[in-house]
């Protein structure tokens, strides 16, 4: 695919995703090993770390003692996992036993749950080796924490996976773990030019992770679609979805690509917003499928495309009133524990959901409901929908995290979400996103992987 870029860093300083998937081969075949594969990561990390700030804390001695036991398994010919060996790094939202879980809050500096939670402990069954732990906004919610972004250090690497797609981008890890309530898988990697994989609400077990409101997910950054398909595979083999629900489901490796047949484009609310260089790369992409033979359909051309982006142009207020509701106790107890360690933005979020009542929560889920049944439909018709990832490429400062508006509303609707980094501005990434349908993440991936190999992505 063409790109609008310019001022590209040299090759010797461009960052660079590590996949892993692809490097087994060579372990199996006793060519190289996970030890190695995992020192090449360490490599990148002690050039990087200093300057990205990706990680809050991490235990590389820990760390290759998994990579020597996973080493150990390759080399007997009896891996743990597909993924035995890959390089992760764990968002500091979600509990581990061996590392604090401190939420990208002072009010949780040093905090120990001393246990892992479900997904974790899948990965460290599966084979991971884990690195550390990765930066977060304060409570995975607005306040920055200091990652840059590894293409350009003066720019924002989103949030509030920040450190999860900043680790990856640059290939200090193959893949990291984050979580999205409202854009904050999707976006940083946008951003960080990762894949990014947001699942149906529910897929993946969130025991032990303490974003839990009712639309949050547990989501992937990987290096390649292959490994984000396969990390969380691993993981709802081992501990399933969240309680109550089947969890992910597809096949044991990620799914062949698959041509569409017809495809829905859609503006959402973050189209009027979106940089000139951003629209033309996606209405490049767009005139490129069509000359392809697959059709696209736009809101001006079908009802139903019309009547989904008219109930989503409200995803971010929506997604709001009901995020503020259910982490309004949480809060409440922050401020009692010490007022003066929550942020502005955290203060007067508290505020606001404290002159909510029952019933306007009610009447948001009811909303919720009746907007998610309206996008429904477009899944006998449309093999999946494209947009943007986000308005652009990481815009310039630390202090704000960037535009959500193109990946809130996969989050509202509770469906799968990927971003593809296939676009690039002024040498800074951008990714194409993928809509998909509730509990049909397969399909969205093979979805995902036609569009990475027809246009050129790696």
């Amino acid at each position: 695919m063409s790109v609008l870029t310019h001022a590209q860093k040299s090759d010797v300083d461009r960052p660079t995703r590590r996949p892993f998937l692809s490097a087994t081969q060579q372990f199996a075949a006793g060519r190289s090993t996970p030890r190695a594969f995992f020192e090449g990561c360490l490599a990148e990390f002690a050039r990087r770390e200093t300057d990205v700030g990706a990680f809050v804390t991490f235990d590389i001695a820990a760390a290759r003692a998994a990579a020597d036991a996973s080493t150990e398994r390759w080399l007997k010919g009896k891996p743990a996992s597909a993924i035995d060996g890959i390089p992760m790094g764990i968002k500091d939202i979600i509990n581990t036993a061996d590392m604090p879980t401190e939420m990208g809050s002072p009010l949780f500096a040093g905090w120990r749950s001393e246990m892992d939670a479900a997904c974790v402990s899948a990965l460290r069954q599966a084979g991971a080796v884990i690195l550390g732990k990765t930066v977060t906004t304060e409570f995975a919610a607005t306040e920055p924490r200091g990652t840059r972004n590894p293409f350009d250090l003066e720019h924002t690497p989103g949030g509030s996976s920040s450190g999860s797609a900043a680790a990856v981008g640059c290939g200090m890890v193959s893949a990291a773990l984050g979580t999205q309530v409202i854009g904050s898988t999707i976006r940083p990697a946008s951003f960080c030019g990762c894949y990014g994989f947001k699942p149906s609400v529910n897929a993946l077990n969130r025991e032990g992770c303490h974003d839990y409101q009712s639309q949050s997910c547990t989501g992937v950054i990987a290096a390649s679609l292959e490994d984000a398909w396969q990390v969380a595979y691993e993981i709802v083999a081992r501990v399933g979805g969240d309680a109550g629900t089947p969890g992910l489901a597809g096949p044991a490796a990620c799914p062949a690509p698959a041509a569409p047949k017809r495809l829905a484009f859609l503006e959402t609310a973050g189209w009027s917003q979106a940089q000139p260089a951003a629209k033309a790369l996606m209405q490049d992409c767009l005139d490129r499928l069509k000359d392809a033979g697959i059709a696209v359909t736009a809101r001006n051309d079908d009802v139903k495309i019309d009547a989904v982006e008219s109930n989503i142009a409200g995803a971010h207020p929506l997604s709001n009133r009901i995020n503020s509701w259910e982490t309004r106790w949480f809060l409440r107890g922050a401020r009692d524990r010490d007022a003066a360690k929550l942020s502005k933005v955290m203060q007067t979020r508290l505020a606001e959901s404290e002159h909510m009542t029952l019933a306007d929560y009610r009447t948001a889920l009811d909303e919720r409901a009746r907007i998610r049944a309206i996008y429904a439909e477009l899944a006998g018709p449309y093999d999946g929908c494209i947009t943007l990832a986000a308005t652009g490429p990481a815009p310039k400062g630390l202090q704000s995290t960037g535009n959500s508006a193109f990946a809130v509303p996969s989050s509202l609707l509770g469906i799968p979400a990927l971003t593809l980094p296939l676009f690039a501005i002024d040498g800074l990434p951008l990714g194409l996103q993928v809509l998909g349908f509730f509990n049909e993440d397969a399909r969205a991936f093979a979805l995902a992987g036609f569009l990475r190999d027809h246009f050129g992505g790696a």
